[in-house]
């Protein structure tokens, strides 16, 4: 008998399929470049404030421009008087110093000037005397009644000028005057045979003193 066939040997064998292509990878996106940031928008510039008006300034009463004129035309002297009292300016004293003899020596020197008078500060200086101290001693003068103070705007500057009020009494005018050692003065009267309407000594003196050269004032 005979063997049957394999049925499976005549079947052709299934090719075996093909083993699939792996797709490629899809690519990982590139990153996306990020956009830049938005710039901070600049700070807007505060616009300046505006300024306060000035204050329109006050306008002075007459009374008030007065007063301000008066403190600006001040002198030393009216600031020393201002500050002291009767009984300071009276009793005023420079240590170390003669004052008659100062205030004679003032009076020779402004009699010199006569109704002219001088500026104090030139005074001062010629003495040798500081402002302050000068300036007090004027205020002095002038309450004794020897001296009178004119005040005068000079280069700018207000100040005084001194002229002698009380011309102080000189000797020098009889310094030499024979009666003061006249021999026979106890004999001299007006009416007398010595009398000095006809005196000899007189006459000549007189003479003598006309002779002499006036002093330059």
């Amino acid at each position: 008998m005979a063997k049957k066939q394999d049925k499976t040997s005549d079947v052709p064998l299934k090719k075996e399929a093909a083993p699939k292509e792996k797709k490629p990878a899809k690519k990982e996106a590139a990153p996306k470049e990020k956009k830049p940031a938005k710039k901070e928008a600049a700070p807007k510039e505060k616009k300046p404030a505006k300024k306060e008006a000035a204050p329109k300034p006050k306008k002075l009463t007459k009374k008030e421009l007065e007063e301000i004129k008066k403190e600006a035309e001040k002198t030393l002297e009216e600031e020393l008087e201002e500050q002291l009292t009767d009984e300071e300016i009276e009793n005023f004293q420079i240590e170390k110093v003669d004052m008659e003899r100062l205030t004679n020596k003032i009076c020779d020197v402004l009699a010199e000037r006569e109704s002219s008078g001088m500026f104090q500060s030139e005074l001062w200086k010629k003495l040798k005397l500081t402002s302050r101290d000068g300036s007090r001693l004027a205020l002095k003068l002038e309450r004794m009644g020897t001296i009178y103070r004119e005040k005068i705007l000079d280069k700018g500057r207000w100040t005084y000028k001194l002229i002698l009020k009380k011309t102080p009494i000189s000797t020098l005018s009889i310094e030499n005057a024979p009666c003061l050692v006249c021999p026979v003065e106890q004999k001299c009267s007006l009416e007398g045979e010595i009398s000095p309407r006809n005196c000899q000594f007189i006459e000549d003196w007189v003479l003598s003193e006309m002779k002499k050269p006036t002093k330059a004032k």
